[in-house]
């Protein structure tokens, strides 16, 4: 890891694919995808390279925020891959301030056995700045919130 990376690492009680199909399915990703008591109240996952991948997320306040990228790689069950450097149609993403940063992030599903996957997480980021930035703006409680909710999410469905 280096100095413009975040990382979480998860032994999730669960398999690869399913994982995987949380991630990739709309209507699966609403209930766990912001901590609580945000809401992701749209999704919307165009599974290939380039295809978009947006969610929408509600404050307690009722602000709306939405959140557009393209996907860079999909492995089924192992591997998903996106950036919100661009929009659908690899259109570039203007500096705003409603954006304080772009990164990469990368999703692992690494099978273990026995219903289990470990989970691994990375927000690659521009710059060391806006990796300081998104550490201080919560990203370990914030991902790893959510990390928790799908879990909770998958063990309801069973």
């Amino acid at each position: 890891m280096n100095d413009r990376e975040l990382k979480i690492e998860r032994i999730m009680e669960a398999p690869s694919e399913l994982i995987y199909k949380c991630w990739t399915t709309p209507e699966m990703m609403l209930p766990w995808f912001c901590p609580k008591p945000w809401q992701t109240v749209e999704a919307r996952c165009d599974l290939k390279v380039g295809g978009e991948f947006y969610t929408k997320m509600k404050s307690p306040e009722g602000q709306e925020f939405p959140n557009s990228g393209v996907y860079l790689e999909l492995i089924q069950n192992k591997r998903i891959v996106w950036t919100d450097a661009f929009l659908k149609g690899w259109i570039p993403v203007e500096d705003s301030s409603d954006r304080p940063f772009l990164l990469v992030a990368s999703l692992d599903f690494e099978e273990l056995g026995n219903g289990k996957t470990k989970y691994t997480a990375i927000a690659r980021h521009w710059t060391v700045e806006s990796c300081n930035q998104h550490k201080a703006m919560g990203f370990y409680e914030g991902w790893g919130t959510c990390i928790d909710q799908l879990v909770e999410f998958i063990k309801g469905m069973k």
